[in-house]
């Protein structure tokens, strides 16, 4: 590919964009590989439970049964439920049955769950009766006066004897690859969270991307503990793994000895995880115990990715390390890394655009492209735009604009080989005496330091500079505490004086939200309240 001039990508066709459905992905992976072990099911104690291609066909149809006897094609059902395999049993059943699958966070509240059950107008829902110590079941029974549209809610313990006693329909409804299959909710790093819908096609070649980009052979063992309800779990873990007839481990939990012991029992060769995720298990205090001679990939997004972890999980196992980057909004990946890309371009970088997408850097001001290695807002389309956000014009078309392009929100630049490097959010840039500053080029420069695990930056009002810039760390245990002197000096000795935090804090850990992105707007609220502790 020649050099680009401008920050424009124009999308690469010569790859296939399959018609396909949620269940239609399903259907033909259990005809070319009925007996290859599809699912595994893995959770603190219990035994592995797990399902061949076959097997989780069969039972997805006898839940398409199952629905169709309680709701009608087209409708809206909720799951608000942990990693368990009934969720999996559940999405292809739905898909199958021409259902919507509205997928909710299992650590919502009454309130929010009500929210989201009234936001996305579920005709059901579908939970489980614990879950980390939460009465779910209760929590549901007390929402249910407040959501009117909710016709029915089904616990899934003891769900998949029902649905087997369910006899299997000879025809089930057909199914638009371009019709909604699922209703995410964003991730609400700022405030509250909006209904994206999104389409049977976009998820599954998605998935498809990610997993070439990634160089996992087909058949392979694909691990995760990502949560199912975002679109990284059910879609690019999931769907990707069934694409290529290989084998989904799935921790119920995120627990570091549990997904430690999968990938050394399943012999997963592929895993992923948010930074926190693989951070957690390379402190893992027996970790020389597990056999991880498996692992060939490391995949990883969400934050910025600190050099030592990569370099980490390469010492340790030599396992390559693939970086992607996108949004709910975007099904939801448009840039990934190679893992045989240069070092500097996999950990710095989010990578060359996938296959069908075009992403262009424009000038948050007038909308045009800009030149490369210009500073602007990321900016895509194509196949994998949602179809918008549920009931919500006006937001939709502030995102989407008149000639397709999906506005991310996100800043960053392009070079003229197409590598994208997100450089911050518009909303957090920090204004002080006039001066722009933009928070993630801090946190990046801090992530270099030995001691810093994690790092986030915030603007606080300042009487003088109208905002301060502050920054909260995460230490590594391993290392010497530095003192805010120290931290001060590796700031000043690599960015302009301006953009040197004037206040320190550290914390044990970071807010974030359940996919592991860091909560900026709770940060700075912390700092407000005096709830952190200065350096």
């Amino acid at each position: 590919m020649s050099a680009l001039a401008t920050s424009w990508w124009s999308a690469d066709t010569s790859a296939p964009l399959l018609p396909l459905t949620v269940g239609q992905l399903l259907r033909d992976a259990a005809a070319s590989a009925p007996d290859a072990t599809a699912l595994i099911s893995v959770a603190p104690e219990r035994e592995p439970r797990t399902w061949t291609y076959a097997e989780l066909l069969a039972d997805a149809e006898h839940a398409a049964a199952w629905l169709l006897d309680r709701y009608e094609p087209g409708e809206h059902v909720a799951v608000w439920t942990p990693n368990v395999p009934e969720w999996v049993v559940l999405q292809y059943g739905a898909a199958l049955a021409g259902l919507v699958l509205v997928t909710a966070n299992p650590a919502l509240r009454g309130a929010e769950l009500q929210y989201a059950l009234d936001r996305s107008h579920a005709a059901g829902v579908f939970f489980v009766d614990s879950f980390r110590g939460t009465d779910m079941a209760s929590i549901v029974r007390g929402v249910l006066p407040e959501a009117p549209e909710v016709r029915e809610a089904t616990p899934l313990e003891g769900w998949l004897d029902a649905i087997r006693s369910t006899p299997r329909r000879d025809a089930l409804p057909v199914v638009d690859p371009e019709s909604p299959t699922q209703i995410q909710f964003t991730s609400g790093t700022t405030g509250r969270s909006k209904a994206a819908v999104l389409k049977h096609a976009a998820m599954v070649n998605n998935a498809i991307y990610v997993r070439q980009r990634c160089g996992a052979p087909a058949g392979s063992v694909f691990g995760t503990a990502l949560p199912l309800f975002h679109t990284a779990g059910c879609g690019l873990a999931g769907m990707g793994t069934f694409q290529q007839r290989g084998t989904f481990v799935l921790a119920e939990v995120f627990d570091p000895t549990l997904v430690l012991r999968a990938i050394e029992q399943h012999r997963v060769q592929t895993f992923a995880g948010v930074p926190a995720m693989l951070h957690a298990m390379l402190a893992h205090p027996e970790l020389g115990e597990f056999d991880l001679s498996s692992l060939d990939v490391v995949m990883s997004g969400g934050d910025a990715v600190p050099p030592a972890l990569a370099d980490g999980w390469a010492e340790l196992c030599g396992a390559a390390f693939t970086a992607v980057y996108g949004q709910t909004e975007l099904s939801p990946i448009i840039c990934q890394t190679r893992p045989d890309d240069a070092r500097d371009d996999n950990l710095f970088t989010a990578g060359q655009p996938l296959p069908n997408v075009d992403v262009a850097i424009l000038d948050p001001q007038s909308g045009a492209v800009l030149p490369v290695d210009h500073e602007g807002e990321i900016c895509a389309r194509g196949y994998q735009t949602m179809l918008g956000y549920l009931d919500m014009p006006e937001e939709t078309s502030r995102t989407i604009d008149a000639e397709g392009w999906l506005h991310t929100g996100d800043l960053g630049r392009m070079d003229a080989r197409g590598f994208v490097t997100v450089t911050g959010r518009i909303k957090d840039l920090i204004i002080r005496g006039g001066e722009n500053i933009y928070p993630r080029e801090i946190e990046e420069e801090l992530l270099q330091h030995p001691a810093v695990a994690a790092a986030v930056v915030v603007g606080i009002q300042d009487a003088a500079w109208g905002e301060a810039v502050a920054a909260v760390v995460q230490l590594d245990a391993q290392q010497p505490a530095p003192t805010t002197d120290d931290l001060h000096d590796f700031v000043r000795e690599r960015l302009a004086p301006h953009k040197t935090p004037k206040s320190w804090y550290v914390a044990d850990a970071l807010p974030t939200n359940a996919m592991g992105k860091l909560q900026k707007f709770r940060v700075r609220d912390q700092i407000v309240a005096g709830d952190l502790t200065p350096l």
